[in-house]
């Protein structure tokens, strides 16, 4: 019955049929809405479970492939070695040439990946990236503390030290 048959009706009781009618049992309601809800939660776990296994799949893949930039970039100083050592045919010059030109590639491979030298020589000694092989009297000229010869390069990565400069002290 409609809205304006109720209206309409002229017993009581056909009243109260036709509102049982269009009012639903409170239960079937509750029932409805709690399958409703868990529908939406499995729905919602499986999405999680979804994103983290992507994320792990991702992260696993950025380990792995992590170090291919740095890979393309070191790839044409290796060929320049190649070129170096295929040329070379005994000539001097070609072979430095050669080396010059790699160990430049592969500086600009490290700058690219933002790893960058330690700029020890002459510097203030800093034992956060630089660790002290040996100290000797300052030669004229030199402040107490500071580096007089740099043994072995250090480099960082961004902020990291990825290795300390090895390095001469002068003591006062």
């Amino acid at each position: 019955m409609s809205e304006d048959e109720i209206e309409t009706a002229a017993q009581p009781d056909e009243v109260v049929e036709v509102v049982e009618e269009l009012v639903e049992d409170p239960i079937e309601v509750l029932e409805t809405r709690v399958a409703e809800l868990l529908s939406d939660l499995q729905y919602a776990r499986a999405e999680t479970m979804n994103a983290r296994h992507r994320g792990q799949r991702d992260k696993a893949e950025a380990i792995r492939f992590g170090s291919a930039g740095l890979a393309v970039r070191i790839l044409p100083a290796i060929d320049g070695l190649e070129k170096a050592l295929a040329n070379g045919d005994g000539d001097s010059e070609a072979i430095l040439s050669g080396v010059r030109l790699t160990l430049d590639a592969m500086r600009a491979a490290l700058t690219a990946e933002g790893i960058s030298r330690v700029e020890a020589e002459g510097a203030e000694f800093d034992p956060t990236c630089m660790e002290a092989i040996a100290t000797i009297a300052a030669p004229d000229g030199a402040a107490a503390g500071s580096v007089i010869e740099v043994i072995e390069a250090g480099y960082t990565l961004h902020d990291r030290v990825l290795r300390p400069a090895k390095v001469i002290v002068a003591e006062g």
